[in-house]
């Protein structure tokens, strides 16, 4: 039988009492980014599974959702919290769901190297629970357009007329047609530029945030990133015009 309570109703359950809206809990799939301290950001994704691996397909037009999950629980793939890799032992149920109960601020080193690949069982903006997933990775693309600041380690990067939200960690390079890695955006004469005029200046992501930051407006860029992951390898100045 359904019952339907109003919003602060509670169900007694072995003398236990029990909010209502903690069985209104949902369940996404995506590539989660730091968000802030204890924020991930992610965009909703299908998720089909052949063990051990999750493939990951982005939905068509889905909103970006934004969660804290600063009071969720956290189960890594891994066999200990605070490895990076599986180092060939994993540790997942028939799911496909990472089993390793961890703390919140394993969660926190975990994004803070980069997307990864999760299951989040969420209420409202708040994650109740972060299970880690093995997932497919897509191939790396290249493609030239535009990009501008749209947060720190994020940019807006506009192709053939559409516009997709990436981003960066420190693991990504910067490639500068500049003198000087902390130059504005094509200042001065192309000192470090190839034949099809893309920069040749090893720069860092840290150099790459700076630059967008005082840029203000859309640079001509070319990247290389991975569709779906939303994540950018590589970016080179282009010498031109945006």
């Amino acid at each position: 039988m359904r019952l339907l309570v109003c919003a602060t109703a509670v169900l007694a359950l072995g003398g236990l009492a029990v909010p209502a809206q903690a069985a209104a809990t949902k369940v996404v799939f995506g590539y989660a980014w730091a968000d802030g301290r204890t924020g991930l950001r992610l965009t909703p994704a299908t998720a089909t599974y052949r063990k051990p691996l999750h493939k990951l397909t982005a939905v068509r037009d889905a909103k970006e959702l934004r969660l804290d999950y600063g009071q969720a629980s956290y189960r890594r793939v891994t066999v200990a919290c605070d490895l990076k890799e599986t180092e060939g032992k994993v540790a997942i149920d028939r799911n496909g769901l990472g089993t390793t109960p961890c703390k919140t601020g394993d969660l926190t080193e975990t994004l803070a190297e980069g997307p990864s690949a999760v299951r989040v069982e969420y209420s409202g903006g708040k994650a109740v629970k972060v299970s880690e997933i093995l997932s497919t990775w897509p191939d790396a693309v290249t493609a030239r357009g535009t990009i501008r600041r749209a947060g720190d380690s994020t940019v807006l990067f506009t192709t053939g007329g559409r516009t997709v939200k990436l981003g960066y960690t420190h693991a990504a390079t910067f490639s500068r047609t500049t003198a000087r890695c902390s130059d504005s955006w094509l200042a001065g004469k192309p000192v470090n530029v190839d034949k099809r005029g893309l920069g040749k200046k090893a720069c860092s992501a840290a150099d790459l945030a700076q630059v967008l930051k005082t840029a203000g407006h859309p640079v001509l860029a070319q990247i290389e990133y991975v569709p779906g992951v939303g994540e950018i390898n590589q970016v080179w100045e282009v010498y031109g015009t945006a």
